[in-house]
């Protein structure tokens, strides 16, 4: 059973409407970034990098898939989950597009990208652990 507490409680949906706030940013965010990993992945076909450039467009896109799952999400664990998902495939995609850099195969320009992900990848993190701590303030 939960105690009302006013300033816990205003707390609480000062935190949520900040999370939500911060939700359509990354929706927004990860969807241009997914044109922007396609695009890439058309200039990366271009040089004939046929191995790197397929994992790059599947984990890059998937963010955003993951995202647009979290806000349809049943429950708050559900949508950790699949924001937690998301942050994984942000990883991933950071991996790749650092080796693609590294390695010279194409040689491109990474820096913008690396930066986004970068990005995205802080206000996932940002996201799941709010979402956490509100859980421990608020059972579903």
């Amino acid at each position: 059973m939960l105690n009302w507490n006013p300033g816990t409680n205003a707390n609480f949906l000062l935190q949520q409407q900040l999370t939500m706030k911060t939700e359509n940013k990354i929706l927004e965010l990860t969807f241009e970034f997914s044109l922007q990993i396609i695009q890439l992945y058309k200039e990366l076909l271009g040089n004939k990098e046929f191995v790197m450039s397929k994992k790059l467009l599947r984990s890059g896109t998937s963010i955003g898939a993951n995202v647009e799952e979290a806000n349809a999400a049943q429950s708050k664990r559900e949508f950790i989950s699949k924001m937690s998902i998301a942050s994984k495939e942000a990883r991933e995609t950071r991996y790749w597009l650092k080796l693609l850099n590294a390695s010279k195969l194409v040689d491109l320009s990474y820096t913008n990208h690396l930066n986004q992900v970068e990005h995205i990848i802080n206000i996932l993190t940002k996201i799941v652990k709010t979402t956490q701590d509100s859980m421990g303030a608020v059972k579903e």
